[in-house]
Order: structure tokens, then sequence, then C-alpha cells
């Protein structure tokens, strides 16, 4: 699911009948957010959504939540972060459904921003001032982590992983803290430092997975302004609390850069490894 795949991994005593189920719940968690959030799909119910312009639509919790969070980041920052860059992403080639091989093609404003979207919390709807598409990758599978992890939450320990954005609760079976690896971003199957965490969340953003193939100097992390990707980083993982925040901060911080960044993960008490582009690692926050 999600472009990727989610493994769910937990520490019991219980018989399988008992925890298989709560396994399912957590599954379908990630399957609820898919179906709200992809734009990759013309009828999930951010697209569907997307279509009525002018007007106010009442969306689920599903898209509502990371939708909102989206926002609030792209305004803290400035628009540095801003899940209206659908269109940039779709030019450049990521547009292509994962499983189906499928491509979509939306109509969307060029000077279209966050500041287009409207969300009222107090019935929940969602108003486009213009035609755009809205990109939730960079808080859509964080909030799917997040929420399977509620459900896993009374297990002693359990782990969450969809494609190395992780939650790790409790303990492993020994009674550790997880130890969690952070791939290199040059060798796939290498590990290029380690990590220990417990009930904390580790996502990574990374330029090295997702390229374009139009341009090759672009990937899947884009300024939205400047329609560039940024090469001074090759690699940033965040520890926090949560994984829709470590998820969309790994982001950001990949987007601003290695000083920036620096100091952003220490002004908010996070943690973070990050790796720049001639593969110096350096650790932030007290790792």
């Amino acid at each position: 699911m999600m472009d990727t795949v989610i493994e769910i991994k937990v520490v019991t005593s219980l018989s399988l009948p008992k925890v298989e189920p709560l396994i399912e719940q957590a599954f379908a968690a990630f399957r609820n957010v898919e179906l709200a959030c992809s734009r990759f799909t013309s009828d999930s119910e951010l697209m569907k959504a997307s279509q009525q312009i002018r007007t106010h639509v009442q969306i689920s919790s599903w898209l509502f939540q990371p939708l909102k969070f989206a926002l609030e980041m792209a305004e803290w920052t400035q628009g540095i972060f801003d899940p209206t860059i659908g269109k940039t992403m779709e030019a450049y080639g990521f547009n292509r459904h994962y499983l189906t091989g499928e491509t979509n093609s939306n109509v969307a404003a060029d000077n279209a921003t966050f500041r287009d979207i409207v969300l009222r919390d107090h019935d929940r709807t969602m108003y486009l001032h213009k035609p755009l598409l809205i990109d939730l990758g960079a808080v859509a599978k964080g909030f799917a982590i997040d929420l399977a992890s509620q459900i896993l939450s009374n297990f002693p320990g359990f782990i969450i992983n969809a494609g190395g954005d992780l939650y790790a609760g409790g303990v492993d079976e020994t009674g550790h803290a997880w130890r969690i690896g952070i791939q290199h971003p040059a060798y796939k199957d290498h590990i290029i430092d380690t990590i220990e965490v417990s009930n904390e969340a580790v996502c990574t953003s990374g330029g090295y997975e997702r390229k374009s193939k139009v341009r090759e100097d672009i990937h899947h992390i884009i300024i939205p302004k400047s329609k560039q990707s940024p090469h001074e980083l090759i690699s940033c993982s965040i520890v926090a609390p949560y994984a829709m925040m470590a998820d969309v901060f790994s982001t950001v911080v990949y987007l601003y850069g290695l000083d920036q960044g620096r100091s952003l993960i220490n002004d908010l008490q996070l943690k973070g490894i990050l790796i720049t582009s001639k593969l110096q690692v350096e650790r932030v926050g007290g790792i």
C-alpha cells in the first residue's frame, strides 16, 4: 500500500486469534488513508473533492486531518513546504500509479498555492479558490502510521514499518529499545547508521530513490517556488513523538538544507540524522 511494503510486528504473549484482528485493523488504517488521500487515482476522496471549485465540500477525517496539518506546515514555513506542488510533480513525471501503471493528467492553475485552500473545522469542509492538485505524500503515510500505532498501543512492543518510515512502540522481544538502521543512500542494501528508539517515530526523506525521468537533476522533493530539487542533503531522517510530524519535518529539513535544517531540529527539540551529498553523516539533537 501507499507505494511501499507495510510491515507490522508485535511483541505479545497473547494467542494468534487475539492478535491478528488488531493487526488487520492497523493495516486497514493504511487502506483508508490511501483511499482518501491518493492523488494517483481519480476516484480517491481527495481527487473527487478537488474537482469542485469555489464550493464548500465536506470531507472525511481521513482526508481532513492530514490536509489540515499540511496546510499548517505550509503556513509555518511560508510556503517552502506546499502541498499544492502536485502539478509540478506531474510535470516531472511523478504521476504514475504504482500498481496499475496508469498516468494522471489533471487541470491545475499555474499560480496555485496553499493559500487557495480553505478548511473549516466546524463542518469539516474544504474550499478551493482555483483548480489545483494537492500532494499529501509528506503527511499521509505518517498519518496512517500514527493511526495504526494507536490500535496497537496496548502491546508491550510493536513496530510499524512503511518502507523505512516507522513507529516503534515499547520494547523489542528482548526487552530493549528498538534498534533502527538508516539506509545508506548510495548502497540500497547497506546501513549507514543506527539509532535506538522507543515510543518514537523515525521517517526519512531522500532524493536517491524516486528520480524524474523527465530531468536528471530532479527528484521527488521539489522547492515550490523555484520548481527545482535541493541537492545539499541526500538523506534526512527525523525522530519525533509522532510519525506525521517526523514525516513532514524530514521533508522540510531536506528543503531547508544543512544549516537551516540543523537549527530547526534543535529549535523544535527533535532529533535527526542528516546526510550530505558527500555522504557526511551529521547527528543532530542529541542522538
